[in-house]
């Protein structure tokens, strides 16, 4: 079944649109999709493709963590149904804790299950950075999978939320190779909910495969799932490349490309401001979305606003099609001027053409959905007050327990399991 998605309103006309325009803010050409599945779809037929075509044996490096999990079990599915064949593909694991704990707690855990336990990978040709706490030399072991994993055919890799690839962290040069690390606290913290969240036998030490060394692949695909990835995304996509967000370091290679879902990347510009980027449909709403956003640009309120901000702001189009500028400033006023009402619920027996909500039916049933049990007070106790006084049927969703936050992503994965229950 389609997942659940906001139904869109204007926005960037991509269609004919060259690639060239389409990725014009973006230092890594960023691939959206409405979500992980079909994303993860469409990195599977680059990997068969790939491997199909293939002279000799083919390197492929694989991430770890949960991002990659819809693209094995896809993976897995084309060989059994005879799409593709591993039996001549060596794969190459991004990093693994050190010590490696016991298997269900390996950081490769994820790889196995999904994957490698259900292709024709060769035993021999799998190299994970898994080394016990018996090594003595585990620098030379590390040089050693360091050559083996220089000059990948393809690297697929995750990101973290503050752009960390691997376990390489804020402050990891471009020049590192494969290397033990020690974990951050916030890595472990991060790390801990593997160990029933429990820090004090989460590990302490890594094998990171190196920037460099991810550099040396021929191609780089990342990717990244949901709306807490965002400025991630945003930072590594088109913000110049720094230091403190590791994975914006692989800019640089000349075969990189990103792939996102809608809340993963909500923050590119070809979403924020798609005007900047391409034509646009501009319905009333997508229209009050690009004012409001003019306002926020230049410090103006809406009636305040002048052809010169709307010129400047990659906003002509607009006046082309709705100006002048003072029309639009007027029509925009008033459009948001009639989102106020003292009956958020309608007026019974009143003319509703200009008001937010429509007068019938009277009594509705409303459900106000709260992220934390006194959201719903803090954030529009007004509204709630005036909703019951005024005789609807409320009711109220709490999301949490209060201890935890809530991310659209996931309360959209709810609407889905209740729409198909």
């Amino acid at each position: 079944m389609k997942k659940f998605s906001l139904p869109k309103d204007g926005g960037l006309i991509e269609a004919g649109l060259s690639r060239g325009i389409l990725h014009s803010y973006e230092r890594i050409p960023a691939h959206v999709y409405e979500d992980e599945e079909i994303a993860s779809l469409r990195i599977a037929d680059e990997v068969t493709d790939a491997v199909n075509s293939a002279q000799g044996t083919f390197k492929l490096g694989l991430t770890t963590g949960s991002s990659p999990v819809a693209l094995y079990k896809e993976l897995a599915k084309r060989y059994s149904e005879g799409k593709v064949s591993f039996s001549n593909v060596e794969i190459f694991s991004i990093d693994e804790y050190f010590p490696a704990p016991a298997d269900q707690f390996s950081r490769n855990s994820r790889l196995y299950e999904d994957f490698l336990a259900h292709v024709d990978v060769k035993p021999e040709n799998v190299h994970i950075p898994k080394y016990d706490g018996s090594c003595d030399n585990v620098s030379d072991l590390n040089t050693a999978f360091n050559t083996k994993a220089t000059g990948l055919d393809l690297l697929i890799m995750g990101v973290g939320e503050k752009g960390q690839v691997g376990f390489n962290e804020p402050g990891t040069s471009e020049k590192s190779s494969t290397r033990t690390i020690l974990l951050s606290y916030g890595s472990r913290k991060r790390q801990a909910r593997y160990f029933s969240g429990n820090l004090d036998v989460t590990p302490r030490k890594a094998i990171a495969m190196g920037i460099s060394t991810m550099l040396s692949a021929k191609k780089i695909i990342l990717m990244a799932w949901g709306e807490d990835k965002a400025e991630a995304v945003k930072n590594i996509v088109e913000v110049k490349a720094d230091y403190s967000c590791p994975a914006s370091l692989l800019q640089k290679h000349d075969n990189i490309s990103f792939y996102a879902d809608e809340n993963s990347a909500s923050l590119l510009t070809r979403n924020v401001a798609p005007w900047l980027v391409g034509p646009c449909e501009w319905t009333p709403k997508f229209r009050r979305k690009a004012v409001v956003w003019l306002c926020e640009t230049v410090g103006k309120p809406i009636l305040k606003l002048t052809q010169k901000d709307y010129l400047a702001n990659g906003l002509s189009e607009l006046l082309e099609q709705h100006g002048p500028f003072d029309k639009i400033n007027i029509d925009i006023f008033n459009d948001l001027q009639h989102t106020i009402t003292g009956w958020p619920g309608g007026k019974p027996n009143a003319d509703d053409s200009t008001r937010p909500v429509a007068s019938s039916p009277f009594p509705k049933r409303i459900v106000i959905f709260s992220p934390h049990p006194d959201d719903d007070v803090i954030s529009m106790g007004g509204t709630f007050i005036r909703l019951v006084q005024q005789g609807h049927d409320v009711h109220v969703a709490y999301e949490t327990s209060g201890n935890v936050a809530v991310h659209d992503d996931v309360v959209l994965q709810h609407m889905d399991a209740a729409r198909e229950i």
